[in-house]
């Protein structure tokens, strides 16, 4: 099995904490939609011939792309590839971009899953991050999507800012249990530099993030999810039972992907590669019949320390034997390595798997590091 991801690099504005490679001029939007159409071309054999059972349009936000240009992409990959019947194909929306309209033209997509990137229901939280959308959106984008016959959706929610206190928090969640949405992805607010957030907090515009506010936060996102039902599944990612993100549950089970567009990552179990951030120099490469990407083959010290760090962020969990599989005794080297964490009892084992603990979970990070070979 495997997945494609197909990045579409534009948005109306720009959100002040966001890093992603994206441009809010649509000047090149026609070429890019045909460079995208010939690199699932050229990357027709990367996967190998293995089923396709995901599709991801992430960015971006490819809300912005017409019924007809999501089409033209499908049928690209389906012409190319043998997709599953039951296959996962996502959009990510903004909350503006589904109105009944739009809704009513992706249903003749094969479009089955949308992930709406609400981050909050107060307005003056989304002003302050410069989202385009505002709080009433959010929630009637939700609505209507379920009214159009989408129940398999996703939100995202953003915490861990000041602007957000305890009892907004609390509401957010609410709102989304009320919503009955299947599917939560809630990520703290981070400071990546280059963006204008990074720019307000050093010339003093802004305070800095409290890590405090946000491991506070993340334990009352924790229990909210517990006792609504919901099953922990992936450090940042919440759902009722058994409706996971099939897509991003395979990145973090090292299931073959491979990423279409300027800045997608591809990767196939011995390299990873990534394309060009440029628009414009994607296109022109693509024209020329090249992929403009850099290749890294992954040793088996990257084949193990990526394993660690992302079955660590699951539910499921690190297998020892998994480990053994990609390096002959690694098991021993790890068990050591972590004995502290066993005593702060930020890990735990049952028979062969190593978990994080709900403490363990607010360092994940900096746990998979301490383990790496």
């Amino acid at each position: 099995m495997a997945g494609i991801y197909i990045h579409i690099p534009f948005c109306k504005q720009a959100c002040y904490y966001c890093d992603f490679h994206f441009s809010t001029s649509l000047k090149y939007k026609d070429e890019l939609l045909e460079a995208l159409v010939k690199e699932i071309r050229l990357q027709k054999n990367y996967l190998d011939g293995e089923t396709v059972e995901t599709i991801y349009f992430g960015g971006g936000t490819p809300s912005i792309l017409s019924a007809d240009e999501i089409n033209l992409l499908i049928n690209t990959i389906t012409g190319l590839h043998t997709v599953s019947a039951k296959a996962e194909i996502t959009l990510e929306a903004n909350p503006d971009d589904l109105n009944k309209e739009k809704l009513q033209s992706l249903r003749q997509t094969a479009v089955n899953r949308f992930s709406i990137g609400v981050q909050s229901f107060f307005d003056d939280d989304l002003e302050w991050m410069n989202r385009v959308h505002r709080a009433g959106e959010a929630e009637a984008s939700v609505k209507r999507a379920q009214d159009a016959g989408f129940e398999n959706l996703t939100v995202d929610l953003i915490y861990g800012y000041p602007l957000l206190n305890d009892q907004k928090w609390k509401y957010n969640l609410d709102k989304v249990f009320a919503l009955r949405v299947p599917h939560v992805s809630s990520y703290s607010m981070t400071v990546e530099p280059k963006t204008a957030l990074a720019s307000f907090i050093k010339n003093k515009k802004q305070p800095a993030i409290d890590d405090q506010q946000s491991a506070e936060q993340f334990i009352l996102l924790m229990g909210a999810m517990q006792d609504r039902g919901f099953e922990h599944y992936e450090i940042s990612n919440f759902c009722r039972p058994g409706q996971y993100s099939k897509h991003n549950s395979n990145y973090w089970k090292g299931v073959k992907y491979l990423g279409v567009g300027p800045s997608a990552h591809s990767y196939n179990g011995e390299t990873r590669q990534w394309n060009l951030p440029n628009n414009a120099k994607y296109i022109q490469a693509i024209e020329t019949g090249k992929i403009p990407a850099e290749t890294e083959l992954l040793t088996e010290t990257d084949r193990l320390n990526e394993y660690i760090m992302t079955s660590l962020r699951t539910m499921w969990g690190l297998d020892l034997n998994k480990l053994n599989s990609i390096a002959t005794a690694s098991d021993g080297h790890l068990v050591k390595a972590a004995r502290r964490f066993f005593d702060s009892q930020w890990i735990e084992q049952k028979d062969e798997i190593i978990y994080l603990t709900p403490t363990g979970k607010l360092y994940a990070d900096s746990i998979a590091s301490e383990l790496f070979f």
